[in-house]
């Protein structure tokens, strides 16, 4: 049998070409004999009937012997050679397919060994890597802050501020642990060690606004906020400064130095943009003082104390400022007293010209006058015979003026 598409033998057996590979299609064996019958039945179908006649049977018999030639006919050798090298040419064929099939799954099993032992690889890098990044981490500054924070949860205080004084040590400029450690103190009613901890960093780094700001925060928490200016006016670093702007308070501005003054003064504060109370008691002010509106009168004599101080927008007081004033009116003269020393023979009154803001007081036995003295509210009748006249004058804060004296013999007629 020969192949319908490249024309080659096919070896009996086969169901496809030795030398193209196509799929062999199988047609039944011809038999002249169908033909007859189909036409017959045909015939019979169609009310024709007619019996086989001796013509039809030589013709078949005739197409059969060829066909039985064709299907018995003896190969030659050439087609043997040729079927057999199709044979060969298939076996090869299939061999060197199935050579490299089986050298691509050995190259797949090979990729996928590979991925195997890199993933295994990738995994254990992993895995040490995670171990040793947990290693770095719990010795880093930033995990033992968070153990120090850890155990100040649990309240183990001692524990904490060991964790946070390890952080300190890693980085010192850093405020996250200070912060800690000052908590940790405070949950111990360690105030003023909670506190020391901020002071302490400051003065070992004094240009770090980052501690400057954990103080801050400290001072708001446990509502100190004096203690804010305090700080800050210790600040030498301006950028500092101009970066926590908002937390300084000025202090206000006194418009008449302290010292002494001998007329009645007025003062006059300042501060910029914030809200001044004062007083005049020498007590330190607050926000419950009183509230500066106006220009404070010194209209008496003696010393006055004024303390002053302004908070800003944020509620922060500046620092106290204090001034005292100290006010002493001149002493008036020596009273003046009529009429002058003599003697006298008609009635005569005594006068004595008082100031305004003095009280004059007087004797008439030669003693120098005192606030007991009797005191001069009008002219006095000379007495008869000889009057030692004496007078003074005291101020409203209790100066006396010189003493005047007066010798008078009045003998009337």
């Amino acid at each position: 049998m020969r192949c319908t598409h490249c024309n080659a033998i096919i070896p009996e057996g086969w169901m496809r070409c030795p030398r193209c590979g196509k799929e062999v299609q199988i047609v039944p064996d011809y038999n002249p004999l169908d033909d007859v019958l189909t036409q017959e039945v045909k015939g019979s179908v169609e009310d024709v009937t007619r019996q086989l006649q001796t013509k039809d049977v030589r013709d078949f018999g005739r197409r059969q012997e060829v066909y039985q030639s064709k299907a018995t006919r003896v190969l030659s050798q050439e087609e043997l050679d040729e079927i057999q090298a199709g044979r060969e040419r298939a076996a090869r064929n299939r061999s060197r397919a199935e050579a490299k099939r089986k050298q691509q799954e050995r190259k797949k099993q090979l990729v996928r060994r590979r991925r195997k032992v890199l993933l295994i690889l990738f995994l254990v890098l992993l895995i040490f890597g995670a171990a040793f990044g947990y290693f770095l981490y719990q010795n880093s500054y930033v995990g033992k802050v968070a153990k120090g924070y850890d155990a100040l949860q649990m309240k183990e205080y001692q524990t904490a501020e060991k964790y946070f004084k390890h952080a300190i040590g890693k980085n010192a400029q850093r405020a996250e642990a200070y912060s800690g450690l000052a908590e940790t103190y405070m949950e111990q009613d360690e105030g003023d060690e909670a506190e020391s901890v901020f002071l302490s960093a400051i003065a070992s780094y004094p240009s770090n606004e980052e501690l400057y700001r954990a103080a801050i925060s400290f001072y708001e928490e446990t509502k100190q906020l004096d203690k804010i200016s305090e700080i800050l006016e210790d600040c030498d670093d301006e950028s500092v400064l101009s970066s926590l702007k908002a937390y300084v308070s000025t202090e206000p501005v006194f418009s008449l130095d302290d010292g002494k003054y001998s007329e009645v003064q007025e003062v006059t504060l300042s501060a910029s943009g914030e809200t001044i109370y004062y007083t005049t008691d020498g007590t330190n002010p607050t926000s419950s003082s009183t509230k500066y509106t106006e220009p404070i009168l010194l209209n008496e004599e003696g010393k006055t104390q004024i303390k002053a101080i302004a908070y800003n927008k944020k509620k922060i007081p500046s620092l106290v400022v204090s001034k005292t004033y100290e006010i002493e009116f001149p002493v008036a003269d020596a009273p003046v007293v009529t009429p002058s020393t003599g003697q006298y023979s008609t009635a005569t009154q005594i006068s004595i010209t008082v100031p305004e803001g003095y009280t004059a007081y007087y004797t008439t036995d030669g003693s120098t006058p005192t606030t007991e003295s009797s005191l001069y509210t009008g002219p006095i009748e000379m007495p008869e015979g000889q009057t030692l006249f004496s007078a003074v004058l005291v101020s409203k804060t209790g100066k006396m003026t010189q003493t005047t004296k007066r010798n008078y013999i009045y003998q009337p007629q």
